[in-house]
């Protein structure tokens, strides 16, 4: 049987045996006119007022984006945000890239993600998370750290925050409140956000948003400085808008949850020998470091010293920003990775995602297709593969029986499960 997985802006076509296990979310047809829904949302909002009834002329704007890792259509939704308050004067808005611990984009990348226009008549700032002249106090979280915003958000008359709404391996579901928390946070609230014990935890995980600390920790935060006005929106596989939401931030959020949750679950009769994933093709799957994401879908359907084998083009290397490799030279082994991480006295940026993936490690082995180089891939403590169709085979031939295979075309869009 053969079929296509997401891989970069295209796909790569895989041929695996005939009784092997399609996981994908429910088909959803496109809006029909999305510009227009989108106009439609923000003047019937969720639990809110019309958009444009809540701003004055004399008021500044500031509106959270997505940074360029992130799928959420930019380039549609903050021009329909303007449309919606062109009684405001263009000089009175700032565009707020919500990078997190990420790096800035370039000129060109905000181009591509919001239109030549936009970057040339608004003002655009980045998050800075280690530059606390940039950001202000606005809190103090009861998880044990001061918190943190960007400045320009906390001074804004009017907040607004976009994103979309997919799974989310710790946070349960990403969207709404995660656009501020992590998106525009210092490094401090960051850190405590990401420690070891709440990405650890069993309630820090895929579609859950019951008593999840990641959650409820975003949603604190956001309370102490909240968006006025939430537009995000749902997306099918080729990233094309599905769902508007917008209005208040915590109901309008729930509502896009509930509706991803309602197409995203898979049920899976049994855990596989072999789960094959991609991590939903770019931008998801630029660098090893956003990988883990797909890694951490598969891993709640492969068996236990079973072998995910990760489609994920990783053009843009680990990233070489941050701290994801250098972490994985201060052990051998994943298990001795997890213990230095679980040290208190041990914080390093990019810790969570390196704890997620050495968890997932000490489950199952690990294979990645990808342009990273075979080196790069061993000192992450991962194996290689550039035919997966022969990796495949020889795994077979080690278990010396017909293997069990789940493949995941779109990746961490699916929230796959086995009932226990």
């Amino acid at each position: 049987m053969k079929t296509k997985v997401l891989y970069g802006k295209s796909d790569v076509e895989i041929d695996v045996p005939d009784h092997s296990t399609l996981i994908e979310p429910s088909t959803i047809p496109p809006l029909d006119n999305d510009v227009e829904s989108i106009m439609d949302a923000l003047t019937q909002p969720i639990a809110s007022p019309p958009l444009h009834t809540m701003v004055k002329a004399t008021d500044t704007v500031a509106i959270v984006i997505s940074d360029i890792t992130r799928p959420t259509p930019n380039h549609i939704l903050v021009p329909c945000l303007l449309r919606a308050l062109s009684h405001v004067p263009k000089e009175n808005f700032v565009i707020i890239n919500g990078t997190g611990t990420h790096r800035d984009q370039t000129r060109e990348e905000l181009v591509q993600m919001l239109g030549e226009d936009i970057v040339a008549n608004i003002r655009i700032v980045h998050n800075h998370c280690h530059d606390y002249d940039s950001l202000t106090k606005v809190g103090h979280s009861k998880y044990g750290c001061d918190v943190y915003l960007n400045k320009d958000y906390v001074a804004a008359d009017f907040k607004i925050v976009t994103g979309f709404i997919e799974p989310h391996f710790f946070a349960g579901f990403s969207g709404g409140p995660k656009g501020i928390m992590p998106g525009i946070a210092g490094f401090e609230t960051i850190m405590t956000f990401h420690n070891a014990q709440m990405i650890g935890d069993i309630r820090s995980t895929w579609g859950n948003m019951i008593d999840n600390p990641v959650q409820d920790m975003t949603r604190e935060i956001n309370a102490m400085c909240k968006p006025d006005f939430m537009l995000n929106v749902a997306l099918n596989k080729d990233k094309a808008i599905t769902k508007v939401f917008a209005g208040e931030l915590y109901e309008a959020h729930d509502t896009g949850c509930d509706y991803v949750k309602n197409h995203a679950m898979f049920k899976c009769d049994e855990r596989f020998d072999v789960v094959i994933a991609s991590n939903s093709g770019y931008p998801l799957d630029q660098n090893l470091y956003q990988t883990v994401k797909g890694m951490s879908a598969a891993h709640k359907i492969v068996k236990e010293g079973g072998t995910i084998i990760m489609v994920s083009e990783c053009a843009d290397g680990f990233p070489d920003h941050g701290k994801f490799a250098e972490i994985f030279k201060l052990a051998e082994t994943p298990q001795g990775i997890l213990d230095i991480i679980h040290d208190p006295n041990f914080q390093e940026m990019d810790q969570w995602q390196v704890q997620k993936q050495a968890s997932i490690q000490t489950f199952a082995n690990v294979y990645v297709y990808s342009k990273l180089t075979d080196q790069q891939l061993l000192d992450s403590m991962l194996k290689p593969t550039d035919n997966i169709e022969k990796t495949l085979e020889s795994l077979a031939r080690e278990k010396g029986k017909p293997l069990t295979i789940g493949v995941m075309p779109q990746g961490p869009l699916t929230i796959p499960y086995v009932e226990s």
